[in-house]
């Protein structure tokens, strides 16, 4: 039986009709922008040389290379549940970009019996996109120590192939690392979530290293609701400040935020020469130091901001010395007092004086539009709970297999999330390249990304067919996407 092909009516228009047609029609043409991304990165190729597949050959249906586009394909394109891919199950841009065949073979479909069933059980010809279920088990897969460590040295791996590949291989020379935390609310009992009094809700703490210069994230580490702001920082910033000047520059500096100046990371970063600026919170001892310098010259203020520095040594409690800090001070129009917060740097006078500083610490400004962009363009879902399974497939299954570490799983969650916003940034910085414009993530991806195009297939190709107005800014992206190439760290 012939479904009616005109299923929808409107009232306000007599000549308009709505058709439902069995056409390759898509609206996740971007897919195919993500894909080439990854594939002038060899960024797949990169993890899948690090990455163990655990599965029987025999029973793999999607290979681990094509799970790995498929997650990451759909979180750049914004679909953070994992039941997203059954909806998009037959969407032929998506099927295109994510599998390992050539040709039009990623859009042969099997045929299928009464029950839905697959007639041919081949498991080399994979049938649309991965299930929910697999995606969960490659979440699994991926939760050993091992595997999060290869994710995380893919995020830098990323950063540093797009900017060496901008530099005929060669590494930056100076670049500043910036290392805060996040906080990510979750809804639910997920592990490792405590409610925090601070942003009054229930969320994951993680650490965040990112780049101000180049707007990449280098490093994602998953911690408790209720850790300090510079819990683990140390074991955190030490090997990614080793990693980052083998891969990515030949010196690297630290910006941190008042949370980070304890004593062990200021005396680790000192130990191996790493410059750094940080803020230092307000106290007793820094007020009663800032206070002679809290007066305003005579005479009327200019409508102007004004802003001071002072120079001093301070050395806190817990301190193995004194350090050098920076006195800023601010004069705004209309305010009836003058505005102080202190800066600790290891640079000298000489080498950085107060408005440089000043400078280069309000950079942190940009890191923070690149992680609020992660926030609020990918929006990371952690909603991994431990839920053990006793049976698979009717029988029962190990204690071991039954063990569910879910805040393992979670991390991996945040790490693709990160992973994801790296690729879609790389396709941000080409585009802004091409048009010479500035391109928010959100319009990049509504612009670029989220269009819609019909794939045809004529003569043993596919073709997708775009709009006009879609394939003007294609047309920009490519000219810069055509020529990138990774590049070995000279």
């Amino acid at each position: 039986m012939v479904e009616d092909p005109t299923p929808f009516r409107v009232d306000f228009n007599g000549s308009l009709r709505i058709e439902g047609r069995p056409e390759r029609l898509t609206s996740e043409a971007g897919a195919i922008v993500l894909r080439e991304v990854m594939e002038r990165f060899g960024i797949i190729n990169w993890f899948s040389d690090r990455l163990v597949d655990p599965r029987k050959p025999e029973f793999i249906t999607h290979p681990l290379s094509e799970l790995m586009r498929t997650s990451l394909v759909l979180l750049g394109q914004g679909w953070r549940d994992q039941d997203d891919a059954d909806a998009l199950h037959d969407d032929a841009a998506l099927r295109l970009a994510v599998s390992n065949r050539r040709g039009t073979g990623p859009l042969e479909t099997r045929e299928r019996g009464d029950n839905d069933e697959p007639l041919s059980k081949n498991p080399a010809v994979p049938d649309g996109l991965a299930s929910q279920p697999t995606l969960s088990r490659l979440i699994g897969m991926l939760s050993s120590t091992d595997h999060r460590a290869v994710l995380r040295g893919g995020l830098l791996e990323m950063a540093g192939q797009r900017v060496r590949a901008g530099r005929g291989g060669h590494r930056l020379r100076y670049l500043t690392i910036d290392v805060d935390s996040l906080p990510i609310e979750v809804h639910g009992q997920q592990p490792g979530s405590e409610y925090n009094g601070h942003y009054h809700c229930r969320i994951y703490h993680p650490l965040i290293a990112s780049v101000a210069e180049t707007g990449d994230l280098l490093d994602v580490q998953l911690r408790e609701g209720t850790a300090h702001t510079a819990a683990g920082g140390i074991d955190f910033l030490l090997p990614l400040l080793d990693n980052v000047e083998r891969v990515l520059c030949q010196v690297a500096a630290v910006r941190i935020d008042a949370g980070f100046p304890e004593e062990n990371i200021l005396s680790a970063l000192e130990g191996r020469r790493t410059p750094y600026v940080a803020r230092v919170k307000n106290n007793a001892v820094l007020n009663r130091m800032a206070e002679p310098f809290l007066k305003r010259p005579v005479g009327r203020p200019p409508q102007e901001p004004r802003i001071w520095f002072h120079e001093h040594d301070y050395q806190a409690g817990p301190w193995s010395r004194p350090r050098r800090v920076v006195l800023v001070t601010l004069e705004r129009p209309g305010q009836l007092f003058l505005d102080h917060f202190w800066l600790i740097t290891n640079w000298s006078t000489e080498q950085m004086d107060g408005p440089a500083l000043l400078a280069m610490y309000r950079e942190r400004g940009t890191a923070e539009g690149h992680m609020g962009e992660l926030m609020d363009v990918l929006r990371p879902a952690l909603s991994s709970s431990a839920r053990p399974k006793s049976h698979y497939r009717g029988k029962p299954v190990s204690p071991q297999v039954r063990i569910v570490d879910a805040f393992a799983h979670n991390e991996v969650i945040l790490l693709l999330n990160a992973l994801a916003y790296n690729i879609t940034h790389a396709g941000r910085v080409l585009m802004e390249t091409a048009t010479g414009e500035g391109w928010s993530l959100r319009r990049f991806r509504e612009r670029v990304l989220r269009v819609a195009a019909r794939v045809v297939v004529h003569s043993r190709r596919a073709i997708l067919i775009l709009g006009e107005d879609s394939t003007k800014l294609w047309r920009a992206l490519w000219s810069k996407l055509a020529v990138f190439h990774a590049a070995p760290a000279s």
